[in-house]
C-alpha cells in the first residue's frame, strides 16, 4: 500500500465544454479558444455532425475536419479521436457531443431499438459501456479536448403576484445528465448576444465571467494548464471582465412591442409586471418568459386549454417550445421520463419520429 504525499497540480490538458442553442455561436466560440490554446503554429482538429457547418469559418481559421454523418455511434467518435491522436493534432473540437447521445444512431436511439424486443433495462445494460468508452476517450486524451454541446431550456414554477408561473432556470447540454462534471470548463452561451458564462470551472480564473469567446481566452487557459508543478509563475493574462446583467437586443425588443400591441396590452402594467422601466432594460434571462406570457393572452381569446397545458409542462419541468406561427406545442421530455411521455398521450399529443418530439396541434 502506498502512503500519501503532498498534492500538486500537474501539467494537464484542457477538457471544455461549451453549451448553448442553436445559433449562439458555439462552433465558433470553440475555434477561437482552441487557436488561443494551442498558439499560433498548432494543429486544430474538428469532428463536424452539423452538416459542415465548421468548415464555414475557415477562412478565419487554419484547421482539418473530419465530417460525421448519420448514424451518429460512439464508434465514430472514438475513431475520430483515435485519429487525431494518432496524426498529432494538439487539440481536438467535437462539434457536436450533442448528435452522440440523441441525434439519430445515437444512445438513445440505440435503447429505443433494443427496448423494441428486451426491457430496458437490458437496453441501458447495452448502451450504458458505450457512453462511459466516449467519456473516457475525452478525459485520458493526450491532447485537449474542446466539445459543444447542445442545449435545452429547463423550467421551474415560481409564485408571483399569487400564481404559479413558469421561470426559466437556465441550460441544460442535451447530454446524459451529468456529462458536463466531466469536464475542467463550461461555458453556457447566450444565442442573442453570444455571451458566454461559466457554469462549471475548476480553474477559479472564470468566476463571474460573462463574454464574448475570444483567442485570449484560450491563451488565459492554456497558461493555467502549462503552470503545474514545476512552472510557479502567476498567469500574466488579464482576468475576464466581470458579469453584467444582459439585457434585450433591439430585434427582440421589437418583438415584445408588436405582441403588446396585438394583445391590446397596457404597456406600462406590463412593465410593472416584468419590474422593469423600459423594455429595453429587460434583462435576456426575462425574455422568453414575457414573450410567453403575451402569448398566453393571445391564445386566451380562443380558448384556456393551450395555457393549461402549458403551465402543467413547466409544473412538470417538461421541456417545451410553442410554434409562434402555428400555435403547436413542441414537447421534448427526456427518454427515460415515462411518466411523462404517460402525461403527454394523456393530453393529446402526437409522437413526431422526424422531429423527435411531441406535438399538441393547434385547434
Amino acid at each position: 500500500m502506498g502512503k500519501f504525499v503532498k498534492a500538486e497540480r500537474k501539467r494537464a490538458k484542457a477538457r471544455i465544454g461549451l453549451v448553448g442553442p442553436a445559433g449562439s455561436g458555439k462552433t465558433m466560440s470553440a475555434l477561437k479558444v482552441a487557436r488561443g490554446l494551442v498558439g499560433s503554429q498548432g494543429k486544430i482538429a474538428v469532428i463536424d455532425t452539423e452538416h459542415g457547418s465548421a468548415s464555414l469559418y475557415s477562412h478565419l481559421f487554419e484547421y482539418d475536419v473530419l465530417e460525421i454523418t448519420s448514424p451518429f455511434t460512439v464508434k465514430k467518435y472514438l475513431e475520430g479521436i483515435k485519429d487525431a491522436e494518432w496524426e498529432g493534432y494538439d487539440v481536438i473540437v467535437i462539434d457536436s457531443l450533442s448528435h452522440a447521445w440523441s441525434g439519430e444512431g445515437g444512445l438513445l436511439e440505440q435503447v429505443d431499438n433494443i427496448t423494441a424486443s428486451k426491457n430496458r433495462f437490458t437496453a441501458w445494460r447495452h448502451v450504458t459501456p458505450l457512453h462511459n468508452d466516449l467519456v473516457e476517450a475525452m478525459l485520458q486524451s493526450p491532447i485537449h479536448v474542446i466539445a459543444t454541446m447542445r442545449a435545452k431550456t429547463e423550467y421551474i414554477l415560481v409564485e408571483e403576484k399569487g400564481k404559479q408561473v413558469p421561470k426559466k432556470v437556465g441550460m441544460a447540454p442535451v447530454q446524459r445528465e451529468g456529462m458536463d462534471y466531466e469536464f475542467t470548463l463550461v461555458f453556457d452561451i447566450d444565442q442573442g448576444q453570444h455571451m458566454a458564462i461559466t457554469s462549471k470551472d475548476r480553474t477559479d480564473m472564470f468566476n463571474g465571467f460573462c463574454d464574448i469567446l475570444s483567442e485570449e481566452h484560450g491563451r488565459m487557459i492554456r497558461e493555467w494548464l502549462e503552470n503545474g508543478s514545476d512552472i510557479m509563475a502567476s498567469p500574466t493574462a488579464q482576468s475576464p471582465q466581470s458579469c453584467k446583467p444582459l439585457v434585450i437586443t433591439p430585434d427582440q425588443v421589437e418583438e415584445l412591442r408588436k405582441l403588446i400591441i396585438e394583445t391590446s396590452t397596457d404597456e406600462e402594467k406590463f412593465l410593472r409586471y416584468l419590474k422593469v422601466d423600459r423594455i429595453t432594460d429587460l434583462p435576456a434571462e426575462r425574455f422568453e418568459w414575457a414573450v410567453k406570457s403575451l402569448e398566453l393572452k393571445k391564445n386566451t381569446t380562443t380558448g384556456g386549454h393551450q395555457n393549461r397545458i402549458i403551465t402543467a409542462l413547466a409544473a412538470r419541468r417538461i421541456p417545451f417550445k410553442v410554434n409562434e406561427e402555428t400555435g403547436d406545442i413542441h414537447a421534448s421530455p427526456s427518454y427515460q421520463d415515462s411518466s411523462a411521455k404517460a402525461f403527454l398521450k394523456e393530453q393529446g399529443f402526437k409522437w413526431n419520429s422526424s422531429g423527435k418530439n411531441w406535438i399538441m396541434q393547434a385547434a
